[in-house]
């Protein structure tokens, strides 16, 4: 028999609206509650989505024995008291990237949810996708890899309303925010998926008026490979994902939802490894949720907690070197 998963959701954006979406490809998944700060935007929203609760009260929803689980798309910067409020009510919980704004914040979830014996998963829909299987199954044959390279640049339209005066969102530190969060850690999270933490880190990085980082870049070191990141919100960019290795190069279309993959060997010769998606990219991470649920898993052997912390460490060393500081930073 199927066991249906009931999810509670928190936040109203794009993001959560694809989430839906994937989510109802599933038989397994059912949409139970939302919960918003306002009434207001919480039933509009309800009602496009047909969800039965609408809650303004966090804990008065994760109290409710109508929800198994919860997915987190909040601001950055409320992720982790979000996350703890739910584990501490014994709610599996689904994380949108980056899980947390730093180190402290990422450890605290970690403790948490064993603690409570509960499911904690980063939303990195990426790494779970078929795409991304192909890719690590298929490394060898490239031989001994020598780099990674990363590139995820979008001009954004904030940017035009940073330049007003005004301060979006995605630039705002409060939120703990700006490229190398909204972008970069799709950048970063494979790589450390498929390589594991990098021995030494160098960063540099454009601040803007509000002290947010509108780009960075990195170049990271593993030994007997490298790996070169460039992320954007204030510059497009279109260059293609490269794993290079001595006896070929993988070619990947695009890191935040890899589809079109291709081996270049050196003889002049491409191998096609693209096999079509059926489902919509968020389906895969939320299909993975689920069943760990069903088969009594704490951990994802993907996304791992391990993997998490990591790329959290390497995000909070990049942010040292490039000077950005976040409020959630100070707080003890």
């Amino acid at each position: 028999m199927i066991t249906v998963i009931r999810f509670g959701i928190i936040g109203t954006s794009w993001i959560t609206e694809r989430f839906i979406l994937a989510g109802r490809e599933s038989e397994e998944f059912t949409l139970s509650a939302i919960y918003s700060r306002t009434e207001e935007k919480g039933n509009v929203f309800a009602t496009k989505y047909n969800i039965p609760m609408v809650y303004t009260n966090l804990e008065e929803m994760v109290s409710s024995n109508e929800i198994d689980a919860v997915y987190i798309a909040s601001p950055n910067s409320s992720h982790a008291k979000q996350a703890i409020i739910c584990m501490n009510h014994g709610k599996h919980v689904l994380c949108e990237k980056p899980m947390a704004s730093n180190v402290r914040e990422m450890q605290e979830m970690i403790d948490t949810a064993q603690k409570n014996d509960v499911l904690l998963m980063e939303a990195m829909k990426s790494t779970l996708m078929p795409s991304f299987k192909i890719m690590k199954d298929n490394l060898y044959k490239i031989g001994r890899i020598r780099r990674y390279f990363a590139s995820f640049c979008r001009y954004s339209s904030s940017y035009e309303e940073l330049e007003k005066g005004n301060i979006p969102n995605v630039f705002n530190l409060s939120y703990s925010n700006g490229s190398l969060m909204d972008l970069g850690v799709y950048c970063i999270y494979p790589m450390v998926t498929l390589f594991g933490k990098p021995q030494s880190v160098k960063a540099t990085g454009v601040l803007l008026s509000t002290g947010a980082d509108g780009e960075g870049s990195m170049v990271m070191q593993y030994g007997k490979m490298d790996a070169v990141i460039m992320h954007s919100k204030i510059a497009d960019s279109f260059l293609p994902i490269e794993i290079q290795g001595e006896n070929g190069t993988m070619v990947i279309d695009k890191i935040s939802s890899p589809e079109d993959v291709k081996i270049h060997y050196g003889d002049g010769t491409i191998e096609d490894l693209n096999q079509p998606d059926i489902h919509k990219p968020m389906y895969y991470e939320i299909q993975e949720f689920i069943e760990l649920i069903q088969l009594g898993q704490r951990e994802s052997s993907v996304n791992t907690l391990a993997n998490s912390l990591a790329v959290a460490e390497i995000m909070e060393e990049v942010r040292r070197q490039m000077g950005v500081k976040y409020p959630a930073d100070l707080l003890k």
